[in-house]
């Protein structure tokens, strides 16, 4: 059982299954929605997924193409993406101690920000843009 939750304390939720295909996204939206050099995301199956605690106090903003996030509306925390309105996966930020998985890919690293470095020992893939669709 996977937990998480807001920076204030007030939004809890489970994640009965395991996190998969975790990933680092360093597109400019990214950037903006996450206040840091790049978001850390991973997906969930969204029948696994259940809010706990505080769902009234989230807020949601959702972009033209159906992706979106929820935040804490006391704190301002990024807990979920949202595609469809549904919970498409959590930001790793917020999950409570170790979820059993690492980043495995860096994608849109090809418009990260002009400061950023990304080490170059880094063994993880690295694309220029979206991750290659797998099946």
């Amino acid at each position: 059982m996977i937990s998480g939750g807001c920076f204030c304390g007030a939004v809890r939720y489970r994640v009965a299954g395991k996190l998969r295909d975790a990933r680092s996204c360093h597109c400019s939206r990214c950037r903006k929605a996450f206040s840091a050099q790049a978001s850390a995301y991973a997906l969930v199956d969204t029948g696994e997924f259940s809010w706990v605690a505080g769902q009234d106090l989230l807020t949601t903003y959702t972009g033209k193409q159906g992706f979106g996030l929820q935040f804490c509306k006391c704190c301002g925390s990024t807990l979920t993406g949202l595609y469809d309105g549904r919970v498409h996966g959590v930001t790793l930020g917020c999950v409570d101690g170790d979820p059993d998985i690492e980043i495995g890919m860096h994608i849109y690293v090809g418009s990260k920000a002009a400061w950023e470095v990304l080490p170059l020992t880094e063994s993880r893939a690295h694309f220029f843009s979206a991750a290659p669709l797998t099946k």
